[in-house]
C-alpha cells in the first residue's frame, strides 16, 4: 500500500475509534440535536486530489468507497480476513449487541496505547475526569432509586412473616441488587437506549410468594435448610426461564406477538399486584407473623393500639406522598420525601435518650440488623442443589409460566413509551427482547430473579444526565458497592420508610388499574379488570391470570356479537344486476323485485355473530310478514365473509330447512366450493343433498351479479309465459333466452299452485301490467314493419318521442349481422367498430379493469356499445356472443353517412345513445354500491 495510503486508513481507524468512545458521552436526551451540531465538521477530510486520472472504463465511485460487503472477491488476505471480521459484526448485529473492534481497529489502538507521544491530553482528560464527573448526579439518583426499590420490594422478596424466613430479608435486598447489576450492564451494552435503567420486576413478588408456600405445603418445615434451597432454587429457574421466552421471542422476530394479548388483562394484572402491595405493606408495617387474613385474632391484633401506631403513620405518609405529586410532580420529590421521613425519624429518636436501637428494633420500628459476620453474598450460602426437594420445584413451573406469560408483557409496552420519551426513533421490539433474554437468563444463572427496563427510573436517569452507556457502567458498579454495604443498612432503615414506599407502590398500581381506567372502557372490560385485581390480590395469582384469560374471552364475544356482521340488506327491486334487459322486462322486475332479498355479510361469522343472521332470516318467513312481504329467493352475500366457525357453518344448514319449509330458495354468492369458506360449509355437509332430496342444496354463485341474474331470469319465466299467451308475432318482443345456470334455481313452487299464492298472484299481475305499460295503442302496428324498425323503436321506447315515420330513415344505414356462440364482436382496446342493436341471442361484456374484473350480460331487445362509437373513443370492454345471436350494426361509415344526409336523425340517436349510456352508468354505479356496502 502506497504510504499516503497507509496514512490516511490509519487516520481513518483513529477517528472510527474516538467516535466509538464518544459514543458515551453524558449528555441531556433533547441536546443530542446541539450535540451533533457541534460536532458537524469532520476531523478528517478526504480529497481526492492524487487520484487517478478517471478514464471511459473507470468505476463511477473510487473502489476505497465501495461497501466492502458489495465486493464478491478478495484479493488479499487481509480482504479476506477484513471479510470474517465483517461477518462476525453482522451476527453481533444481530443480536443487538455493540459491536466489538475488529482486528484492524485493535491494532491501532494498542499503537495508539504504546505511543506516548500520540496521547492527546485534553481528549484523555476529557474522557477519564469530565465526562464521568457529568455522570455523578444521575448515578447517584440512580443509586437511590434501587435503594428505595430494593427496600420497598426487594425486601419483601421471601415471605419475612413466616419463621423459616424471617431473617432473609437481607438476602433478598442482596439479590435484588445482583439482578440490577446484572441487567444494567446488558442494557447498557446492547440497548438502544443507552441509559436504561433494569431493575426487579415488581410482579415477581406475589409470583414468588405463591410458589414459596406450594414449595412448604408440599415439604413443610421440619428441614429448613432443604425448604429455602428448593425455594430460591425456584426463584432463580423462574428467571431463567423467563430469559429463555425472552430471547426466543427475539430471535424469532415475534416481538409483535405479545401485542395480541388483551391490555385488560394486563392492567388487571397490574391493579392485582398494587392490591397485593397494599396487603403486603400493611403486614410489613404492622409486622405481622404470616400473612394477612380475615381472623378475630389477626382482626384484634391489627387494631391493637401498639400495632395502630405502626401501620397507619406510613399510610398516612404515603397518602400525603400521592396528593403532593398530584399537584407538584418533581423528579427529586420521591427521594427527597423518603430522605426527609429517614432523617426525621433519626432527629426525633435521637432526640429522647430512652429510645436505643435495641428498643426500636424490638417494638418494630427498625427492621432487625442481620446477624454478625454474616456476608453481602450470603443468598449464595442458601443454594444446595444436593437438598432440593426436585418433586416440590416441579409443582411451581405453572407459576413460573404465569409469571414468564405477565413479564413478557413488560416489553412491547415500557419499550415504546420509553421510545416516546426520550425521542428516540431506531426503536427494536425484538431487540430489547433480547437484551431481556439475556439479562433475565444470566440473572437466573447467576443465582438471581428476574429484571427489565424500567420506565419510569429509566426516564429520570436520563433526564438527570445519565444518557450514556458510561453512564450505565457507573450505575452497575454504584450498585454493586451499595450490594456490598448492603447487610450492615438493612439494620438502619425504618420500617415506616418501607411501609410508606410499599403503601405508595401498591396505591398508585391501584389507582392507575382501578381508579383512571373508570368510564375510559366498557363496562365489561371495567369489570374484568378489577375481578382480576381482586382475585390476584387477595387470592392467587395463577388463578388470576386464568380468570382473566377466560373473562376477555367472554368480552370479546359479548362485544362481538354486539356489532352485527349484516352490512347491508336490501330487496331485488333496489339490488339488480347488471343485465342490459328489455324496458318490459326492467318493468316487470321493477315491480316483482321485492321477493328477491339480499343480505350482505361481513367479517368473521362465529357462534356469537351468527344469531343476528339467523333471527333475520327467521324475521323474513314469519307468517306477518311473508303475507305481507313475500319472498322466494333469499340471497346471502359472502364476499366481504373472512371465514367461518363449525357453529355459524350449522347454523346456515338451520336456515336452509327453515326457508326451505316456506318454498323459499337460498343462494349463496360471493365465494367458491374451494375457497375457506365453502370448506367450512361443506364440512356441516350444507351441499350434500340431492335434486330428489326433502330439502335440495342451495346454489352457489361466484358473486352477488351473478345470483341476482339467475334470481331475474327465473322470475322472467312468468312474464315469459304471460307474452305468449297474448296473440303477437315473433318480432314483437322475443322472449329472454335463460342461460343453463340459471336453470337449477325452481321457477314455482307448490304453495304457488294453491289459490290465492300471493307470490304467484303477483308475478301474474305485474307480468299483465308490464305488458300493457310497454304496448302503447301504436304497439301493434310495429309487428308489420319490416327490421329493425320494430327493434329500434322497442329500444328507444321512453328514450324519444319520435314516431316510427321519423326512425323509418334510419333502416337503411343498419346491416344485419349473425354470430355464432363464443364468436367475439370486439375487444377491449379496439376503435369502435359500430353501434349495435341485438335481435335475438345473449351477448356478454367483460371489463377487465386494475381495479378487478366486471361482466354483464346484454339480453336481446337493447342496445351494445354506444358509448365508445358515440364518443370515438376505445372499447372499454371485450364483447362475445354467448348464445347464436342477430344483430343490426350501424358502421363509422355509415354513421358519417347518415349525419351528412339526415343530421335531424344523427341529432336525434345521438341524444337517445347518450341517454343509453347514462342509463347503463346508473345501473353499473348502483350494483357497484351496492356490492361494496
Amino acid at each position: 500500500m502506497p504510504p499516503d495510503a497507509s496514512n490516511l486508513a490509519e487516520m481513518l481507524a483513529t477517528q472510527t475509534i474516538d467516535s466509538r468512545h464518544s459514543d458515551g458521552m453524558s449528555r441531556h436526551p433533547y441536546s443530542q440535536a446541539e450535540a451533533g451540531a457541534s460536532q458537524s465538521v469532520p476531523d478528517v477530510v478526504i480529497s481526492n486530489e492524487d487520484a487517478d486520472t478517471p478514464t471511459e472504463v473507470s468505476p463511477l465511485l473510487p473502489r476505497g468507497r465501495l461497501s466492502s460487503h458489495l465486493k464478491q472477491t478478495y484479493e488479499t488476505a487481509a480482504e479476506a480476513e477484513g471479510q470474517a471480521s465483517r461477518t462476525s459484526r453482522r451476527i453481533w448485529d444481530r443480536m443487538g449487541l455493540s459491536l466489538p473492534l475488529n482486528r484492524n481497529d485493535r491494532a491501532t489502538s494498542r499503537s495508539k496505547v504504546i505511543n506516548v507521544k500520540s496521547w492527546d491530553a485534553r481528549y484523555i482528560v476529557k474522557k477519564v475526569v469530565v465526562e464521568p464527573a457529568r455522570t455523578i448526579p444521575a448515578v447517584f439518583l440512580g443509586v437511590l432509586l434501587n435503594l428505595l426499590d430494593a427496600l420497598s420490594y426487594g425486601i419483601i422478596l421471601f415471605p419475612l412473616g413466616e419463621e423459616v424466613f424471617s431473617a432473609m430479608g437481607a438476602d433478598g435486598v442482596s439479590m435484588f441488587y445482583v439482578s440490577c447489576i446484572i441487567s444494567q450492564l446488558v442494557y447498557s451494552s446492547g440497548s438502544i437506549f443507552k441509559g436504561g435503567v433494569g431493575s426487579e420486576m415488581i410482579e415477581v413478588v406475589p409470583f414468588f410468594h405463591k410458589m414459596t408456600y406450594m414449595i412448604m405445603g408440599k415439604m413443610g418445615t421440619a428441614n429448613p435448610e432443604a425448604l429455602r434451597a428448593t425455594v430460591i432454587t425456584s426463584y432463580a429457574m423462574s428467571s431463567i426461564v423467563t430469559g429463555l421466552v425472552f430471547f426466543i421471542l427475539g430471535t424469532a422476530n415475534l416481538g409483535t406477538l405479545v401485542n395480541f394479548f388483551p391490555h385488560s388483562i394486563l392492567t388487571g394484572c397490574i391493579g392485582g399486584v398494587g392490591v397485593f402491595l397494599f396487603i403486603t405493606g400493611l403486614e410489613v408495617s404492622a409486622r405481622l407473623d404470616g400473612n394477612l387474613e380475615l381472623t378475630l385474632d389477626v382482626i384484634a391484633r391489627l387494631f391493637a393500639k401498639e400495632t395502630v401506631v405502626l401501620w397507619v403513620p406510613p399510610l398516612i405518609l404515603a397518602i400525603g406522598l400521592l396528593t403532593i405529586k398530584h399537584y407538584y410532580d418533581r423528579p427529586w420529590l420521591v427521594p427527597a420525601y423518603y430522605i426527609a421521613i429517614t432523617t426525621i425519624f433519626y432527629i426525633i429518636t435521637t432526640a429522647v435518650p430512652s429510645i436505643s436501637m435495641d428498643s426500636l428494633r424490638a417494638h418494630g420500628w427498625v427492621f432487625e440488623a442481620p446477624a454478625a459476620g454474616v456476608p453481602f453474598y450470603n443468598f449464595y450460602t442458601y443454594y444446595n442443589f444436593k437438598i432440593v426437594d426436585w418433586s416440590a420445584l416441579w409443582m411451581t413451573v405453572p407459576s413460573q409460566l404465569a409469571l414468564t406469560f405477565f413479564g413478557i408483557l413488560h416489553v412491547p409496552i415500557n419499550v415504546p413509551n420509553l421510545a416516546i420519551q426520550v425521542q428516540e426513533d431506531n426503536v427494536s421490539i425484538n431487540r430489547e427482547l433480547i437484551m431481556h433474554g439475556i439479562s433475565n437468563t444470566l440473572s437466573g444463572c447467576v443465582g438471581s430473579i428476574q429484571n427489565y427496563l424500567v420506565f419510569v427510573n429509566s426516564v429520570l436517569f436520563m433526564s438527570s444526565g445519565g444518557d450514556s452507556r458510561l453512564a450505565g457502567f457507573m450505575l452497575a458498579a454504584a450498585t454493586f458497592g451499595l450490594w456490598i454495604a448492603g447487610p450492615v443498612v438493612i439494620g438502619f432503615v425504618p420500617v415506616m420508610v418501607v411501609g410508606t414506599l410499599i403503601y405508595q407502590l401498591g396505591i398508585e398500581l391501584a389507582w392507575d388499574a382501578m381508579v383512571t381506567t373508570y368510564g375510559r372502557l366498557s363496562r365489561l372490560e371495567y369489570f374484568t379488570i378489577v375481578v382480576i385485581a381482586f382475585v390476584m390480590g387477595l387470592y392467587d395469582f395463577v388463578v388470576g391470570v386464568a380468570i382473566g384469560i377466560g373473562m376477555a374471552c367472554l368480552v370479546y364475544v359479548v362485544q362481538t356479537s354486539g356489532k352485527t356482521v349484516i352490512r347491508a340488506e336490501f330487496s331485488g327491486k333496489v339490488a339488480e344486476s347488471t343485465v342490459r334487459r328489455h324496458p318490459r322486462q326492467r318493468n316487470y322486475l321493477h315491480k316483482v323485485g321485492k321477493q328477491i332479498r339480499v343480505v350482505k355479510l361481513g367479517s368473521y361469522l362465529f357462534f356469537g355473530s351468527i344469531v343476528k343472521v339467523e333471527k333475520t332470516v327467521r324475521a323474513l318467513v314469519e307468517l306477518e310478514a311473508f303475507a305481507d312481504s313475500p319472498v322466494r329467493y333469499v340471497i346471502l352475500d359472502f364476499s366481504h365473509v373472512t371465514g367461518i366457525d363449525f357453529s355459524a357453518a350449522e347454523a346456515f344448514v338451520r336456515m336452509h330447512r327453515i326457508l326451505h319449509r316456506r318454498d323459499v330458495s337460498l343462494v349463496l354468492a360471493g365465494f367458491t366450493l374451494e375457497s375457506e369458506v365453502g370448506k367450512s360449509l361443506q364440512m356441516v355437509e350444507l351441499f350434500k343433498g340431492g335434486d330428489d332430496d326433502d330439502v335440495p342444496r342451495p346454489k352457489i354463485f361466484q358473486d352477488l351479479n351473478g345470483a341476482l341474474e339467475a334470481c331475474e331470469n327465473e322470475l322472467l319465466i312468468i312474464l315469459t309465459e304471460k307474452q305468449r299467451s297474448v296473440a303477437r308475432k315473433s318480432e314483437d318482443s322475443p322472449p329472454l333466452r335463460i342461460p343453463d345456470h340459471s336453470s337449477q334455481l325452481s321457477a314455482t313452487s307448490p304453495l304457488d299452485a294453491l289459490v290465492g299464492s300471493p307470490r304467484r298472484k303477483l308475478l301474474h299481475e305485474a307480468a299483465s301490467t308490464a305488458i300493457i305499460e310497454t304496448n302503447p295503442p301504436e304497439h301493434y302496428k310495429w309487428t308489420n314493419l319490416k327490421q329493425p324498425l320494430p327493434l329500434l323503436l322497442q329500444a328507444f321506447q321512453d328514450l324519444t318521442s319520435k314516431n316510427e315515420d321519423f326512425w323509418f330513415r334510419i333502416t337503411p344505414y343498419f346491416t344485419r349481422r349473425e354470430f355464432t356462440r363464443g364468436q367475439t364482436l370486439y375487444a377491449r382496446g379496439d376503435r369502435p367498430d359500430g353501434f349495435y342493436l341485438l335481435q335475438s341471442g345473449i351477448l356478454r361484456a367483460e371489463y377487465e379493469l386494475e381495479q378487478g374484473a366486471y361482466h354483464e350480460s346484454i339480453a336481446a331487445g337493447t342496445t351494445c356499445g354506444e358509448l365508445p362509437f358515440f364518443s370515438d373513443t376505445e372499447r372499454t370492454s371485450s364483447v362475445f356472443a354467448e348464445t347464436d345471436c342477430v344483430a343490426w350494426l350501424l358502421t363509422p361509415e355509415k354513421w358519417e353517412a347518415l349525419q351528412g344526409k339526415e343530421r335531424e336523425v344523427a341529432t336525434e340517436l345521438l341524444k337517445v345513445g347518450m341517454k343509453l349510456s347514462a342509463e347503463r352508468m346508473s345501473a353499473i354505479t348502483s350494483y357497484v354500491l351496492i356490492t361494496a356496502s
